[in-house]
């Protein structure tokens, strides 16, 4: 059982309503929410803590669990006040937001379920295999570019000029958090596929559509068996708030502003 870093580094925007906020692996709130946090924060508390490993907080001492980030993260709403909350996940993000649904359902008041999953397919776990080999071996130039492959979409990446790329690779190598190969664990270890059924929140499913890391089949399978599912898509690789941050952010508000969230 990995030791998980108590309390997880967590920063706390705003007031009003709470919004708990679930990162993807290999990112952090900062990485994966910096675009829209200013938005969300303006009617909302969003409580923002990062996994181990990730931004200031400390990495695991063993493997990382959905569970256990499950954990972390309801303790830092705990430690921020909140009582109830929507769960904005990303990627990994939405494993550990419907598993903290499932556990404790008198909180969650509502998911958001970016790019997400009910369990890793064969792509998807493929993928993270290398991602921790690549990592195991120190070899951070070589997980860029697979990261620059499964995580962008085509026209994102092949836009990024000859005399740039250099430089995107570097600026990636650079940005890969301490805890990305315990944190791709947690995905390929997770699976909230009996979770689904008994969910009984709002709920927004946004599937990446150009996604080659965690296929838009999987946003669907959310979908068809998670009851009364909203769906919508935005035509970008894993990292819409790179790619779309804008057309993400609207998504979400509509959303929360449909549901009184």
């Amino acid at each position: 059982m990995a030791h998980i870093p108590t309390p997880l580094h967590t920063t706390v925007h705003g007031s009003g309503p709470g919004i708990l906020l679930a990162h993807g692996a290999g990112g952090s709130i900062e990485g994966n929410f910096a675009p829209v946090i200013p938005a969300l924060s303006e009617r909302h508390t969003v409580v923002a803590p990062d996994y181990p490993g990730s931004g200031a907080t400390p990495r695991a001492t063993g493997p990382l669990t959905v569970d256990a980030l499950s954990d972390g993260i309801v303790a830092a709403a705990d430690a921020a006040g909140l009582e109830t909350f929507t769960l904005v996940g990303y990627s990994l993000g939405t494993l550990v937001s419907v598993r903290t649904a499932a556990r404790h359902p008198e909180r969650v008041r509502g998911l958001v379920l970016t790019a997400g999953l009910a369990k890793p397919d064969n792509r998807a776990d493929a993928s993270l295999f290398l991602w921790q080999r690549l990592l195991a071996e120190g070899d951070l130039q070589a997980f860029a570019r697979l990261t620059a492959l499964s995580a962008f979409g085509e026209d994102f990446f092949n836009a990024v000029p000859e005399a740039e790329r250099e430089a995107f690779y570097d600026a990636l190598a650079q940005g890969v958090p301490a805890g990305a190969a315990e944190q791709a664990g947690a995905v390929r270890s997770g699976d909230t596929t009996a979770d689904l059924a008994g969910i009984r929140v709002p709920t927004l499913v946004i599937a990446t559509t150009k996604d080659t890391l965690v296929s838009p089949a999987n946003s669907r399978y959310l979908v068809d068996h998670i009851p009364g599912a909203e769906y919508a898509e935005i035509e970008t690789g894993h990292v819409p708030m790179a790619e779309r941050p804008e057309e993400w952010q609207k998504l979400i508000l509509d959303f929360l502003g449909r549901h009184g969230l």
